[in-house]
C-alpha cells in the first residue's frame, strides 16, 4: 500500500467517528434544550402558532387544503408507525439474516428496537399532553414528548439508509439514499403537527433524538467491525515507517 492510499484510508477511518459524534452531539443538545422547557412547566412560543397556523382561522378542527390532502397526511404518517416499522424492520434483518450478513442484521434491529424502547420509555418519563387547541385528526393513547413516529422513522429510515449508503458505488447513489431517507423522516414529522396529535417541539425533539441514536450506534458497529481492518493499517503504517527509516539518505 502506498503512503497517499494508507493516509486516505486511515483519515476515512477517523473521520467517520468524529462526523457521527458531531451529529450525536447536536442531536443531544436540541433535544435536552426542548427537554428542559417541557421539564420547567413552560410552552414553547412557537407551539401553538404553528399548530394554528395549519388550521381553518374560522374552524380549528378544519385543517388547511381540500379533503384528499388529510387523507394522505393519514396514510404518509403509517410509515413511522410500528406496524410498518415493525414489519419492514423484521422483513430486511430476516433477508440480511438469509443472505449471512448477521452483524448487518444485528445492527438494524438492535437499533430499532432501541429507538423504540427509548421513546417509550421518555414518553412515560415526560407525560406531556397532546394538543388540546386543534382537533386530534389520528387516533393516539400515549404522551406526546417526543414524537414516536418522529424519533423512531428517523432511527429506522437512517438506519436502512445507512446500509445502502455503504454498500452504495458512486456518489450520485448515496445523495439519491440520502435525500430519499430526509424526503421520508421529515414528511413522518410534518404529517404529526398537519394531524394535530403532536406539538411542533415533540418532533422537533423526536427528529433531533432518532438522529443522535442512529448515530450512535452506527459508530458503535462500525467500530467493533473494522476493528481489524484498522489494526491492519497500523501494522502497515509501522511497516512503513520501519522502512523509511533504514533507507538510505
Amino acid at each position: 500500500m502506498r503512503l497517499t492510499e494508507l493516509r486516505s484510508a486511515v483519515t476515512l477511518k477517523a473521520l467517520w467517528p468524529i462526523a457521527l459524534l458531531a451529529v450525536l452531539g447536536a442531536g443531544l443538545f436540541v433535544f435536552l434544550e426542548l427537554a428542559e422547557e417541557i421539564m420547567e412547566g413552560e410552552g414553547l412560543d412557537f407551539d401553538e402558532s404553528l399548530l394554528l397556523a395549519l388550521r381553518n382561522p374560522a374552524d380549528t378542527s378544519d385543517p388547511l387544503g381540500p379533503p384528499w390532502l388529510e387523507e394522505t397526511a393519514l396514510e404518509l404518517t403509517a410509515l413511522g408507525g410500528y406496524p410498518i416499522i415493525g414489519l419492514l424492520t423484521l422483513a430486511v434483518a430476516g433477508y440480511l439474516g438469509v443472505a449471512t450478513r448477521r452483524w448487518a442484521a444485528f445492527y438494524v434491529l438492535f437499533s430499532v428496537a432501541g429507538g423504540a424502547i427509548l421513546s417509550t420509555v421518555l414518553k412515560a418519563f415526560f407525560e406531556r399532553p397532546r394538543p388540546d387547541i386543534v382537533e386530534q385528526l389520528d387516533v393516539i393513547h400515549t404522551a406526546s414528548f417526543p414524537s414516536g413516529h418522529a424519533m423512531v422513522g428517523t432511527v429506522t429510515y437512517l438506519t436502512l439508509g445507512a446500509l445502502l449508503i455503504r454498500y452504495a458505488r458512486s456518489r450520485a447513489e448515496v445523495i439519491y439514499v440520502a435525500t430519499v431517507v430526509f424526503i421520508i423522516t421529515v414528511t413522518i414529522g410534518l404529517t404529526r403537527v398537519y394531524l394535530g396529535v403532536h406539538w411542533p417541539s415533540d418532533v422537533i425533539a423526536g427528529w433531533a433524538l432518532g438522529l443522535s441514536w442512529a448515530s450512535i450506534v452506527w459508530c458503535a458497529i462500525a467500530l467493533i467491525e473494522n476493528r481489524a481492518r484498522l489494526a491492519e493499517l497500523g501494522v502497515q503504517a509501522r511497516g512503513y515507517l520501519h522502512r523509511n527509516d533504514k533507507a538510505p539518505l
